[in-house]
């Protein structure tokens, strides 16, 4: 494994690149905080209090020797021989008689696992599988699990790798994790393998293979864990790691599910993308070309970070919700159970470009071709823009399908620009509108714009209908979808139904001494309403048994007080929960002028709930 090393500017730290089995242009997560930036934090720690988190193998390779049997399961993308070897050597330094037992040696055969995930993952070089209903245990012989067991003549005897859980009940665990970041840069690099897997293969077509298949088994494994494991470690360093007991973890999580937390955020480049989050948030890597997305609280692949004795620990968000989704979600738990329903993130084209022309798919459509339970249900909301800036949304009034979808084919065909505005209206975008974008809407965010995309979870289903005729940073043309658009779209969103329906008008709900509230409308097919609460000084408001996702959208800092007494600050565009168990909570004013906070929440009722089976 290679040992290079590139300096963090905005910290001064020599960090970890290694580019031999990591592929991104982020900063790897440093192995402890020594320092908490001013304004926006990309690495929102949660403190356990000191002797939490301990770090290394050699304290891993103490408490396993402790316990004389043990399993180690884990997520692909661990660097699995790693692993193996550092505990190794030092269990041989103290003359120890280990015997070994990998589970990959009782997973079915590669060509076997191939057909069994086949019809989930559509076709090759398709953009989409379909959520699989196999089990991690359809991936083993059974019978070979079992007949790894103790031996005499050993200290120690340890089942290691994805499945080690499977062999039996009652022996202690240490379950392997790591944010899905880090195991998607491994997975650009050729560094790891798909589940049951022997080899490399395109990133796009691994990343479908877990998003469909890998994910799945292993999240619904983790969940059936969930009161087994002694041990969880945080392998994202690849030549040490941070551990934690579980106890310890469980405890740290129920307090940030009754108090406010924040996920961390992770930050891609894309073929649009600006210079918006790269002038903002000075810890980013400048020399990144640009910066499209931030995966502000898109769950499926964000983590949770701790700290103790300014070690980080990072756990997958799922965690939480395997573990206390009733405290995070409150009056809708038994509804999305362990899936957050709620997905903020940035679409940053400050100097940058376009969207696609795209759309999303009818709840109907998701369910039966993707096995997805929710759709995407958007809003755009502008946190900030130029001048110039712009949305598309809706068709232009009598539009004509027929000719919109030859013109549309005759772009990608010639690789010829198209006069788009013939066929979907442009808006002029200004700070704090909020543009509604239920499924089947045609749309895209213009150049020179800072979105806030609020959101349902599903996140990957763009139907992209018209590119600019660019290509994506790879130099390839970026996938047309124009098939399953125009099964989706919805043309009578075109003319003036557009401006009266998909631009939200906010209205004041209720107002004090100095601060406002103001509802910003949703669209009737939203399960979720957005809020705007204005602040001169302090306003105090009640979860009501919600969940509430808040950002500041304007303003320098926002002090949270919950409950609990506990005070927490949150600088310009972050993103934060307060979870329905939190009760109460008072925002406070840190900073000159007002302060404005958006506010997402779950719907009381609405007709989708009934439909929803997980």
């Amino acid at each position: 494994m290679s040992n290079n090393v590139k300096s963090n500017p905005a910290t001064g730290r020599m960090e970890d690149e290694r580019e031999s089995w990591r592929t991104s242009g982020q900063y790897l997560l440093p192995l402890q905080q020594t320092e908490t930036p001013e304004g926006y934090n990309i690495y929102p720690a949660h403190a356990l209090g000191k002797g939490k988190i301990n770090a290394g193998f050699e304290t891993l390779a103490a408490w396993i020797i402790s316990q004389q049997q043990v399993q180690i399961d884990g997520y692909t993308g661990i660097l699995w021989d790693e692993v193996q070897t550092s505990l190794d050597e030092i269990f041989s330094r103290q003359a120890l008689k280990v015997k070994w037992h990998f589970a990959a040696e009782a997973l079915k055969e590669e060509g076997t696992i191939e057909q069994l995930v086949a019809p989930f993952l559509g076709e090759r070089g398709a953009v989409w599988g379909t959520r699989t209903t196999l089990q991690l245990s359809d991936f083993f012989y059974p019978e070979m699990l079992a007949a790894m067991q103790p031996a005499a003549g050993y200290d120690l005897h340890i089942v290691i790798g994805p499945g080690a859980a499977l062999v039996k009940p009652g022996v202690p665990l240490v379950y392997l994790d790591m944010p899905k970041n880090e195991l998607q840069y491994r997975m650009r690099a050729g560094a790891v393998t798909n589940l049951g897997s022997n080899k490399t293969d395109a990133a796009a077509e691994m990343y479908k293979r877990a998003y469909f298949v890998d994910w799945v088994v292993l999240n619904d494994h983790k969940q059936s864990l969930a009161n087994r494991v002694a041990i969880f470690a945080d392998t994202q360093w690849g030549n040490t790691l941070t551990w934690i007991k579980a106890a310890d973890l469980y405890t740290g999580i129920q307090h940030i599910c009754r108090d406010t937390f924040r996920v961390r955020p992770w930050f891609e480049p894309g073929a649009w993308g600006g210079q918006w989050m790269k002038e903002h948030i000075p810890q980013l890597p400048q020399e990144e070309v640009n910066l499209a997305w931030s995966f502000e609280m898109i769950v499926p692949e964000n983590g949770v970070l701790f700290e103790s004795d300014s070690y980080l620990f990072e756990i997958p968000f799922e965690w939480l919700m395997f573990l206390q989704h009733t405290a995070v979600l409150g009056k809708h738990a038994d509804i999305f159970r362990y899936e957050f329903p709620i997905r903020f993130d940035f679409l940053d084209t400050f100097d940058g470009g376009n969207l696609s022309i795209q759309c999303h798919p009818a709840l109907s459509y998701i369910r039966e071709q993707f096995g997805e339970t929710i759709t995407q249900d958007e809003t755009y909301y502008i946190l900030d823009c130029k001048e110039d800036a712009s949305v598309y949304l809706g068709f232009a009034k009598d539009i004509d399908p027929v000719q919109f979808r030859t013109a549309l084919e005759y772009s990608q065909q010639e690789g010829k620009a198209l006069p788009i505005t013939d066929y979907v209206q442009q808006h002029k975008a200004n700070k704090h509108d909020l543009f509604l974008i239920p499924n089947r809407t045609v749309h895209s965010a213009g150049a020179n714009n800072m979105v806030l995309e609020i959101s349902a979870t599903p996140y990957i289903f763009t139907f992209k209908m018209y590119d600019w005729v660019r290509p994506g940073l790879d130099g390839k043309p970026r996938p047309i979808n124009i098939e399953h658009a125009f099964k989706n779209l919805d043309f009578s969103r075109q003319g003036e139904v557009v401006k009266n329906e998909l631009i939200s008008v906010p209205a004041l709900i209720e107002k004090g001494t100095d601060w406002e509230l103001w509802h910003v409308p949703t669209h009737q097919q939203h399960f979720y309403d957005v809020h705007r609460l204005e602040i001169n000084s302090e306003i105090t408001g009640s979860t009501n048994g919600l969940c509430l996702v808040m950002m500041l959208v304007e303003g320098t800092a926002v002090a949270v007080k919950t409950a609990n007494g506990k005070e927490t600050v949150y600088q310009y565009a972050e993103t934060f929960v307060i979870p329905a168990a939190a009760e109460s909570y008072t925002l406070v004013n840190k900073g000159p002028g007002k302060a404005k906070v958006v506010k997402a929440f779950i719907k009381e009722e609405h007709p989708v709930f009934s439909t929803i089976q997980l």
